[in-house]
């Protein structure tokens, strides 16, 4: 069976106690039936796209990871150290210049196995905000333990959000990969905004345009995916993965999703692969005909590689998970790593 999300009706700027923010509503569209777009309203969404588009590539920010680069020295800017690559993406795309934002994980690093080292505790002794995904995706909260041992204020940036819960190991697991759908993305961007507006009251009238316009991306963006989707058959989309990180997307985009491995590729209670795990994706893969498999950016492909050899089945194309792509590529932030996984899995799919 197939889940199909429908999409959020409203979709905006949250009001907070702190701040003002302009009383203007983004709205999202109205689909009709079968997640397709219609006549004056699509020709808006093309033309919307094109626009973002351009403005994205005028404003276009570059990537700098805590392995690559630190506080430039002098620099009186506040700090925000974040602990992935798509949470400092949000976090640049609403304070712009204003703050100097440093992601802990490199691009294509595991966030599950990933061990804080001292320089990374350095980073962290920098910042003025540091931010975590939450829901367990640092495994055993190693953002969280930095953060505290530096004795710096640490703000969860899917606070407020419905997570997917996971049955494994006979126990109950919330799903950490909640960034995979577009309206859990303005989420984190709305918990930044609150975060970054009530530390600095003089940026606040900034940091919400730069979020309204990121907003409206989020929102062109699920519509194309959505059109895109549309080339492929409802009973083609099984999205067949390394790990249990795309369970957010399967669910907005109507796919069924399988993986060998649990939600973490770590040592946390229902993650890893089982022989009964593996043994029921390789029986799914064969008796539904899947046309094929995806390695991730952050996971070791052997295994899938030779799930593909046992069960006959290509491997489809790399697909960003846990992390985005490396500064200079596609897919070096979070609208550029979902727009290059779409069109990915269209090209294998369809």
């Amino acid at each position: 069976m197939f889940i199909v999300a429908s999409a959020p009706q409203v979709w905006g700027l949250e009001m907070s106690r702190e701040v003002r923010y302009d009383s203007e509503t983004i709205f999202w569209m109205k689909r009709t039936a079968g997640n397709t777009i219609s006549g004056t309203f699509y020709t808006t969404i093309v033309t919307s796209f094109l626009l973002v588009c351009v403005l994205m590539l005028w404003g276009r920010v570059s990537h700098v990871h805590a392995q690559q680069a630190e506080k430039p020295v002098g620099s009186h800017k506040p700090v925000i150290v974040a602990s992935t690559t798509q949470i400092a993406d949000f976090a640049r795309q609403i304070v712009g210049d204003r703050w100097h934002v440093v992601s802990i994980l490199a691009p294509g690093a595991d966030p599950h196995t990933y061990m804080p080292t001292p320089k990374d505790a350095q980073i962290a002794a920098s910042a003025d905000l540091t931010i975590e995904n939450g829901l367990h995706l640092e495994g055993k909260n190693w953002m969280a333990t930095l953060a505290k041992d530096a004795g710096k204020p640490l703000i969860t940036a899917t606070e407020g959000l419905k997570p997917i819960v996971l049955e494994q190991g006979g126990e109950q697991i919330n799903d950490p990969h909640a960034w995979f759908s577009p309206r859990n993305a303005a989420i984190y961007v709305n918990n930044i905004l609150r975060a970054v507006s009530r530390m600095d009251p003089d940026g606040a009238v900034e940091y919400s345009a730069r979020a309204k316009l990121y907003l409206q991306e989020l929102r062109v963006l699920d519509a194309w995916i959505r059109e895109q989707f549309n080339q492929v058959h409802p009973q083609q989309r099984i999205l067949v993965t390394s790990h249990d990180a795309f369970n957010y997307f399967a669910k907005e985009y109507g796919f069924k999703n399988e993986a060998p491995i649990g939600w973490s590729t770590g040592a946390e209670l229902g993650a890893g692969m089982t022989p009964d795990k593996l043994r029921q994706v390789m029986q799914s893969i064969k008796s539904r005909g899947v046309k094929a498999l995806f390695v991730e950016s952050s996971v070791n492909p052997k295994l899938m590689r030779e799930i593909a050899s046992e069960t006959g089945t290509k491997i489809g194309g790399q697909l960003y998970s846990d992390s985005m792509g490396e500064a200079g590529t596609a897919g070096e932030t979070y609208i550029g790593m979902m727009r290059e996984n779409v069109l990915t899995i269209v090209t294998a799919l369809h």
